[in-house]
């Protein structure tokens, strides 16, 4: 029995890394040598290798084994640039931000049960009983609303423990926003916008010191702005990290929920 591929239809092969099936598409070229496979991963997310008439199966499995790795960061880099230029479809597959790293989310269906996401591993599994986008949506906004939560509420006291001025910790809101990271009203209350858990701790940090320093000062002066270098002298740069991926981390769902 043949080990080669059948040159007369396209082949696709499949292969497993970690929790991830790439599939691979097989294009066999006449004029390429024996010796010679080519593996490329294309922005739509198709991996392709080009590879001479009568490949062995086993030596094109052995091939893409040994590149699987890298075949996967360039899916996942291609993932990224998709993500970033067309809203979510909350589909199996899509990337999602948690903290400033990224993780796969994971739609399954289960039709007894409610809808519920949690964070399993490299991914954010998100259980419905029916597949509805505007559901894992949902779903999806009361997980991050809950992890902000928890995460603010850890990070607060950590901010404000130097901050002689604040002597009991300021009640937090949490508010979706589309273009603030936080406020903080006259009476001292501070709202913060869940999606900033999205983004890294440093950044969490930064914007509850920011607004902790507005109990002080209700200003933007220049004593405002010591106050903050003083207690965070990298502030500048880790807003401007924050402010350059704001579309990112402030990308609203909302529509979705209807």
């Amino acid at each position: 029995m043949s080990t080669g591929l059948d040159a007369s239809e396209p082949q696709v092969l499949r292969i497993r890394y970690g929790d991830e099936v790439i599939s691979v598409e097989v294009r066999q070229q006449p004029g390429r040598s024996q010796e010679r496979l080519s593996i490329h991963v294309e922005p739509d997310g198709r991996v392709l290798v080009d590879a001479p008439l009568g490949v062995e199966v086993g030596r094109l499995l052995d091939s893409v084994k040994r590149r699987a790795r890298w075949i996967s960061q360039q899916l996942e880099g291609f993932r990224i640039q998709r993500a970033h230029a067309s809203p979510h479809e909350y589909v199996s597959g899509e990337s999602m931000l948690y903290l400033g790293r990224r993780y796969r989310l994971k739609v399954q269906i289960d039709p007894t049960a409610k809808p519920v996401a949690r964070m399993h591993g490299a991914f954010i599994e998100v259980t419905l009983p029916e597949r509805d986008p505007a559901m894992v949506a949902a779903a999806l906004m009361s997980w991050y609303r809950q992890r902000a939560r928890e995460v603010f509420s850890q990070r607060l006291p950590v901010v404000a423990e130097p901050l002689r001025w604040v002597r009991e910790l300021p009640s937090i809101r949490l508010q979706f926003m589309k273009l603030q990271w936080g406020s903080c009203s006259p009476s001292g209350r501070i709202t913060l916008n869940p999606w900033l858990v999205r983004a890294p701790r440093e950044a969490i940090d930064y914007v509850l010191l920011h607004e902790m320093c507005h109990l002080r000062h209700h200003n933007h002066s220049r004593a405002f702005y010591a106050s903050l270098s003083r207690h965070m002298p990298d502030w500048k740069q880790i807003k401007t990290r924050l402010d350059s991926r704001a579309e990112e981390f402030l990308r609203i769902e909302v529509d979705r929920v209807g």
